[in-house]
């Protein structure tokens, strides 16, 4: 039987000290360390997510803990908090190439005798078996987008019963013309800053020929709002301030998609347009800015509601589209980039290195068959330290 969760109204719910913070590390590291111990990239990535979320520094070398001794160490927190003790295990898992059978029976173990049953936990489990197909599968039966119903109405349009949640949509001409009229609002809103993100990298609207699927396109607004670029390292960032500022542990399949698709290639495709391509968190400093987005996402509240829990992509961004980006951020919590990200390479939208190269051709075409000069609005390919 798992440790139950401590009763109502005597949880836990200070920030964890120094103490706890390097028991929790036991966990980790007992739970997902190979033969031989943790791999150097699981030791990035747990350094860098202890730093960025408790301020304490990881225990190196931690004594082993069993599974059920460290749920009963938890016993005083609530289930949302061993969530995201699974959440950080499996995170940690899935950086591993080849996953181990063990690795992934182990970080089960822990999540059984904490009381927590994540589906992500399935689809470890199949990537250690070699299921990848099957594995694809449950992502998208169990991840974040099954109850879409409850997120469509910041789409533009409701899906059909048979509709792919990540489908694209080519002919939506009031979809298309609700994103061009982002162009006429004044300098400095979201919505106006956001027109000027799609056509430095010629990206097209929701609802034309080629566009990204209308929920995928819901984060290209927190692109703008958090002051993230778009290359492969800035999707892993965004992607993790996604999940973090999310309470319903299912958004934590969205991290763990981006994880599968650019560090391991678990992944094939995601999203209705992502391709797999592997090493990017392996990338140096990644794993820090990696980090700092889950920190932002855990600082997120909504000021307006006062709910602590944000779904970034059921926003209904139109509503918030001629406000200025400042009052946005303000609204939601949005704290800025820490320096530890930013010397990591962490850039913004319209900084060096903040665009792709494929993006900064795809502008420079768009502009050249639409007979305009092209402007970038500061992005430019290249080393953001250069």
């Amino acid at each position: 039987m798992p440790v139950p969760p401590p009763a109502e109204g005597t949880a836990l719910t200070t920030p964890p000290d120094a103490a706890e913070v390097a028991f929790m590390t036991r966990g980790f590291v007992s739970a997902v360390a190979p033969d031989g111990g943790l791999r150097p990239m699981q030791r990035l990535l747990l350094e860098a997510v202890s730093d960025a979320m408790t301020g304490f520094p990881m225990d190196h070398d931690p004594e082993p803990i069993t599974p059920r001794a460290y749920a009963e160490g938890l016993a005083r927190r609530d289930m949302g908090f061993r969530a995201r003790m699974v959440q950080v295990m499996l995170l940690a898992e899935l950086v591993l190439s080849p996953l181990p059978e063990e690795v992934a029976d182990r970080v089960t173990a822990f999540a059984s005798e904490l009381g927590v049953d994540d589906e992500m936990l399935r689809v470890t489990r199949e990537f250690a078996h070699g299921s990848l197909g099957l594995a694809a599968v449950d992502f998208a039966r169990n991840g974040y987008v099954p109850d879409l119903d409850a997120r469509v109405a910041a789409l533009g349009r409701r899906p059909g019963p048979d509709d792919d949640p990540w489908g694209a949509v080519a002919a939506d001409p009031a979809l298309a013309a609700r994103w061009a009229a982002l162009e006429d609002l004044p300098a400095g809103t979201l919505g106006h800053q956001v027109w000027r993100f799609y056509r430095a990298r010629g990206f097209t609207y929701p609802g034309t020929p080629g566009s990204a699927p209308p929920l995928l396109a819901q984060h290209d607004w927190v692109h703008v709002l958090a002051d993230y670029g778009t290359t492969v390292e800035s999707e892993l960032e965004v992607f993790a301030l996604i999940s973090r500022a999310n309470d319903d542990p299912r958004a934590f399949s969205l991290l763990a998609m981006v994880v599968s698709l650019f560090e391991t290639g678990y992944l094939a495709s995601g999203a209705g347009l992502f391709q797999a391509d592997r090493g990017h968190l392996s990338h140096a400093g990644v794993a820090v800015r990696l980090a700092d987005g889950l920190r932002r996402g855990a600082l997120c509240t909504d000021t307006r509601s006062g709910e602590s829990s944000i779904d970034f992509l059921a926003i209904d961004w139109f509503s918030l589209a001629d406000r200025p980006v400042e009052v946005v951020r303000t609204e939601l919590g949005m704290v800025p980039r820490s320096e530890a990200a930013r010397a990591a390479g962490s850039v913004g939208p319209w900084e060096p290195g903040g665009i792709s190269p494929f993006q900064l051709a795809a502008g420079q075409a768009m502009a050249a068959a639409e007979g305009r000069p092209y402007d970038p609005y500061g992005a430019a390919v290249g080393d953001p330290a250069g």
